[in-house]
């Protein structure tokens, strides 16, 4: 039940990245939103009927969750100087950090004061109005805003303008399979996406193993995690932009370096995790920096996939999403079956399995990782499917 959602959310990338240049992104991303939340007050009821229309209504969930995950990133297209991309981005993105520490720590609480049903009912709820308030106040383009200045549409919009979308053209997908640029952010990304589902996932279990504290201490212990994962994304993303706009590094450097940091670090501190913390502290310390330090990758794989094609931006974040996506699922699962078959050292297996994954990507995005727009993704490319 905990991995089903994925299955969802991979079915929807990809078509959400690509209809994304075509459709209103207020519109899908608003709906999405709205349904997903929608699904997520049926799942009380849905658990009276048996663990299988659980399954069904949070593959559904996952379907519209995975539209909103990729359309509402295409936004920054239009709304983003080159200069503020990755600060604007990883700020969105942390959102997705931010949520589960808010919902770990509260959750507990309603667990235990209302009932576990009423956890579905409050975030459902929640969902369904932050979706009227995105109709309400989001805008597709900055020259529709009646709440910025003249001299700020100005700059947005003159700062964008060799920036272009897939929507007018075709897709070239034998170039984009041949490249390997690409396929060493979407490898990174199948990296990403496990250690953090997998840290995000099993964090309360892990914790329990080994403390065997009640559902109130575990919620508050393992939201510490993703609340400085969130500080460290923000972090990230205003670093990486002061690097850019004051000239420090080369933008390649850059992404190679936050790369570096949210791949490597994670995996040095759940080594560190696993050898050197005898003590409750020392193991929340290690649990938080393993956890935090990945949102590092915000301002290196992230946002990468726009330095190399800009106007198939959608379509391509779609797709290494679905790469990613398939990390998280993989590590949700193998996770499971790990934990209900092996009895002696199972989170060894896990923790060095996630380690492995990390390093190896890491070594092949040193090696062929790019930051310039590349030859197929460029306006005067004759595209072809």
């Amino acid at each position: 039940m905990l991995s089903s959602i994925f299955y969802g959310i991979l079915i929807s990338q990809i078509p959400a990245g690509y209809l994304s240049g075509i459709y209103s992104l207020k519109k899908m991303v608003g709906s999405a939103l709205f349904l997903s939340s929608l699904f997520t007050l049926l799942i009380p009821l849905a658990a009276e009927f048996g663990e299988a229309l659980v399954i069904i209504c949070r593959v559904i969930q996952g379907l519209f969750q995975g539209i909103a995950l990729t359309t509402q990133q295409v936004v920054w297209i239009k709304w983003a100087p080159p200069l503020e991309q990755v600060r604007l981005t990883s700020l969105s993105l942390s959102g997705l950090l931010l949520g589960p520490c808010v919902v770990l720590l509260i959750t507990g609480f309603i667990c235990d004061s209302l009932g576990w049903p009423m956890v579905f009912y409050i975030f459902g709820a929640c969902g369904c109005a932050l979706s009227l308030l995105w109709f309400i106040l989001f805008y597709e383009d900055p020259k529709d805003h009646p709440c910025i200045s003249k001299s700020e549409k100005e700059y947005i919009t003159s700062a964008l303008a060799q920036q272009v979308s897939s929507s007018a053209s075709s897709l070239p997908i034998k170039a984009m399979l041949k490249s390997p640029p690409l396929w060493v952010i979407s490898l990174c990304n199948f990296a990403f996406f496990w250690a953090n589902s997998f840290l995000s996932l099993y964090t309360p279990m892990f914790i329990n193993s080994k403390f065997h504290i009640n559902v109130k201490e575990n919620g508050l212990l393992s939201s510490l995690p993703h609340l400085f994962a969130w500080i460290f994304a923000i972090l990230a993303g205003h670093m990486s932009d002061v690097f850019l706009s004051r000239n420090i590094l080369s933008l390649l450097t850059i992404r190679k370096l936050f790369t570096l940091l949210g791949l490597l670090l994670p995996a040095l501190f759940s080594l560190c995790l696993l050898f050197l913390s005898s003590s409750f502290h020392g193991t929340m310390i290690f649990l938080i920096l393993a956890n935090a330090t990945g949102s590092f990758c915000m301002g290196g794989i992230l946002i990468n996939v726009l330095d190399i094609a800009p106007r198939y931006y959608g379509f391509l974040k779609g797709f290494t999403n679905v790469i990613g996506l398939t990390g998280g699922l993989v590590a949700s699962t193998v996770t499971g079956v790990i934990l209900s078959q092996d009895q002696g050292s199972p989170w060894l297996k896990i923790f060095f399995m996630m380690v492995a994954n990390n390093v190896i990507s890491l070594i092949f995005y040193l090696i062929f990782a790019k930051a310039e727009i590349q030859d197929w993704a460029k306006e005067t490319q004759n595209t072809y499917l």
